[in-house]
């Protein structure tokens, strides 16, 4: 069946080659001891456990598109706890920023792979589909409530082109895959806490069973996470639980996974810049800390007037985003005979959330949406109406119920290895607004949900939808030579999506809108094409070539992402059905792969790869307000259509050297030049925006990462170095921001015990995040097509320290 090669690579440099390891080994790359040909239920989707003495890498066989990964032992080194998607920061061509060390705060995210945000990618757990990461999700969850951190067995990064069989309806720009790691083969349980910077208090307990009955095994585990985010006292951080189990004969491979996550974010507000009104960045606040708890200090500050004085840069009150998700998978890989694998995976997911932020009721045009609802009031009236605070709480108010079937069909027939599979995903997801009085006498805090505890002032919308996604493919790669294999396949993707609106804003309560459209969407592309090769130069060097087209469905919420269920009128939305494309992508990859070991001086071994892409993006999207800015608070409506195309090229150079078991060096490079191909007009007047020719803001053109990584004994030690390079703030790139460099170590311990002990392992380590304590732009938020841009700030120096012991 599958003949894709498992090589284990063991020692100090691992942590530098985890991100320039080929997606690939040959036989004849590694001492015979080490490589085991997969059998088609234990290949290369078995990931390796975290914790294990050694610290595993697994190279995955044969594919013709530039695939890299990181696994559970390395993320960990990162930072105990770190986010699946802040691990894969240090692979070429990622940008990830948010303003927590973890990653974990999704409402700052900024993810970029190759020019493409976070919501053109494709991500899953264990092929089970997460959505497409937009904040304020309706179609899934993020990888760091799906899973716990310490129980992820790897991440994989397909950064050109995602598999065909990807269950996901967003992944233009390529794949993000996280493995769980399976129930260990003995009894045994691991204990881990962590300490440090801003009272972080993490503690993470694992259960394994062992192996038991007939191929039986299984792993309960918990955490619980408390945090206090850095620039103001917020609370982050909650509890999450997984449990797996494990069946395993000749026959195939039953699993069964379960997780539970209740989590608690502080959301930060970023800071505005408006070079129209004389702002620059050193005239503005670095951050815009919330006041709470300190509730007297937040009427002190309204009773001053200096949150007017701020303009846009005012303080509130809170902000949170707090979500609660239950997700289960039951998967069964048959192994049909040596020659057929069936496997099919039915899972559920369900969420519920709410997205809080409490502010003054006079900023952010707010007058005039509560003017809607309370005309008559004066706005002193409107301040009792709102509990005498001066403050006004809002929710955005989230439900998602999804369950699904994915199945897919391996057949070897002599020289060709024929894949068939589909994908169906039922979707019901709910988003209402809400505004709820905050009472002087008894005002309200961040971690309970306002609708426990009052009845709203407004219901602004609430907005069902219905979503059927459908998705198969058909794929056959055929070894025409011994050396030389050629993929070849397709996927067809339908959509069919209805939105009801029980209750509907008041007319104008939405800039320029007048009521949230009903009605149902529909697309479909029956024929996305994948062609590559690959042709294995020699036992240590493989070139590959890969091209495939892509598309990312229309987002159906009413409440987040550039989505027709937002637009606001019936016609608005009738003319998008008529007129606009769902957004698609032709990627082209051709690049090397080589590991190689040898004597060169102090140099034992070198692996690495080099990738060249191109990229033709068409039918961009993009929301245009027709009269006036949309604020984040008040919200808006906006039109949304297609702006034209953006070409991209870009190379991708990573590699490591090792000298000998103890020392190596990775460095990844990367260049991408995404450019706009078209202007696009805006307002009333049609006024035209000249983006022809212009970076895509908030992409960086050049990365450069570098992990240095050192062992000998007990100890080891590791240095991540990462280099950002000049970003665009603006469609018209008439603001930018500087690049910077930022460094995070780690040392770490083993202690070794003798075996008839209690303890099994004692391990400790010492993690620097932000060591130089470097201040900057992190994500950038952009809100206009020129003169005005939002930043939110990077995290400082922090301190952690974690002691594992393992039973």
């Amino acid at each position: 069946m599958r003949k894709s090669v498992t090589c284990l690579l063991t020692g100090a440099a691992s942590a530098a080659v985890l991100a320039a390891m080929p997606a690939w080994a040959s036989e004849d790359a590694a001492p015979a001891s080490t490589v085991a040909a997969a059998t088609p239920a234990a290949d290369a989707e078995t990931p390796a456990e975290p914790g294990t003495a050694n610290d595993d890498i697994v190279v995955t066989g044969r594919t013709t598109r530039s695939v890299t990964q990181v696994t559970g032992v390395e993320i960990q080194k990162i930072l105990p706890g770190v986010s699946p998607l802040k691990a894969i920061q240090t692979l070429p061509g990622v940008t990830f920023l948010t303003a927590d060390p973890w990653g974990n705060n999704e409402q700052n995210i900024s993810l970029f792979v190759h020019g493409f945000s976070a919501s053109q990618l494709g991500y899953t757990l264990d092929g089970v589909p997460l959505g497409d990461q937009t904040y304020g999700n309706y179609n899934g969850l993020s990888p760091q409530r799906a899973i716990i951190s310490e129980n992820v067995g790897r991440v994989t990064l397909a950064s050109g082109s995602g598999d065909l069989g990807t269950a996901s309806t967003s992944n233009l720009g390529g794949t993000i895959d996280t493995f769980s790691s399976d129930p260990k083969a003995k009894m045994g349980a691991t204990i881990d806490q962590t300490i440090g910077s801003y009272s972080t208090f993490r503690t993470f307990v694992r259960v394994d069973s062992g192996t038991f009955g007939n191929g039986n095994s299984l792993y309960l585990s918990g955490v619980r996470q408390d945090a206090r985010a850095w620039d103001f006292n917020g609370k982050q951080g909650g509890y999450q639980a997984n449990g797996k189990f494990v069946h395993e004969d000749s026959t195939g491979k039953l699993t069964i996974y379960g997780a539970y996550s209740d989590k608690t974010e502080p959301n930060e507000d970023a800071t505005v810049i408006n070079i129209s009104k004389g702002e620059t960045p050193d005239k503005v606040p670095y951050t815009r800390p919330f006041f709470y708890p300190d509730f007297a200090g937040m009427q002190t500050y309204l009773s001053s007037g200096a949150y007017k004085a701020a303009v846009d840069n005012y303080r509130n009150y809170y902000s949170d985003a707090q979500r609660t998700d239950y997700l289960g998978y039951i998967k069964y890989d048959w192994n049909v005979s040596d020659k057929i694998v069936w496997s099919n995976q039915a899972y559920y997911h369900h969420n519920d959330g709410v997205g809080v932020v409490a502010g003054p009721i006079d900023v952010a045009g707010l007058p005039g949406l509560f003017a809607k609802y309370f005309p008559t009031l004066t706005a002193a009236q409107l301040s009792t109406q709102f509990g005498g605070s001066g403050l006004a709480t809002r929710t955005t108010e989230y439900r998602i119920d999804r369950e699904g079937l994915l199945s897919t069909l391996q057949v070897e027939l002599g020289n060709h290895q024929i894949e068939l599979g589909g994908w169906y995903e039922h979707q019901s997801s709910s988003a209402f607004r809400r505004w709820y009085a905050l009472d002087v006498k008894n005002p309200s805090s961040p971690y309970t949900r306002p609708l426990d505890l009052a009845a709203p002032q407004i219901t602004q919308y609430g907005s069902e939808v219905r979503v059927d996604e459908i998705q198969t493919h058909l794929q056959d790669s055929w070894k025409i030579l011994p050396n030389l294999t050629v993929i070849a396949g397709f996927k067809s993707t339908f959509q069919r999506a209805k939105q009801a609106v029980p209750v509907q804003p008041i007319p104008g309560s939405f800039t320029g809108s007048t009521a949230l459209p009903v009605g149902k969407l529909n697309t479909d592309m029956a024929f996305l094409p994948q062609v590559g090769a690959l042709w294995e130069v020699s036992g240590s060097e493989q070139i590959f070539v890969n091209a495939q087209q892509n598309i990312r469905q229309f987002q159906t919420s009413a409440a987040s992402g550039l989505s027709p269920f937002a637009l606001g009128s019936q016609q608005v939305f009738d003319d998008f059905k008529a007129t606009v494309k769902p957004e698609t992508s032709w990627t082209y990859e051709i690049g090397a792969r080589t590991r190689r070991s040898f004597q060169f001086g102090p140099i034992t071994g070198f692996e690495g790869q080099i990738s060249y892409y191109h990229v033709d993006f068409s039918n961009r999207l993009l929301a245009i307000s027709p009269t006036t800015v949309i604020t984040s608070i008040a919200s808006g409506a906006a039109i949304l259509q297609n702006v034209g195309g953006v070409k991209t090229d870009g190379i991708d150079i990573a590699g490591t050297l090792r000298f000998g078991e103890h020392f190596s060096i990775y460095n990844a490079l990367s260049f991408n030049h995404s450019r706009f191909q078209d202007n696009y007009r805006v307002g009333i007047a049609q006024t035209l925006v000249p983006t022809a020719g212009k970076n895509v803001p908030g992409s960086p053109d050049m990365l450069n990462k570098t992990v240095v990584s050192a062992n000998y004994g007990i100890f080891d030690v590791q240095l991540v170095g990462d280099y950002l390079g000049k970003r665009y703030a603006t469609f018209t790139n008439d603001l930018s921001v500087p690049g910077y460099f930022t460094l995070a170590g780690r040392i770490g311990a083993s202690i070794p015990l003798s075996n008839g002990a209690f303890v099994k392992r004692i391990g400790v380590s010492l993690n620097v995040t932000n060591i130089t304590d470097k201040k900057g732009a992190s994500t950038l938020s952009i809100a206009q097509p020129t003169n005005t841009y939002n930043a939110f700030p990077l995290a400082p120096r922090q301190v952690f320290g974690t002691v594992n012991v393992g039973f």
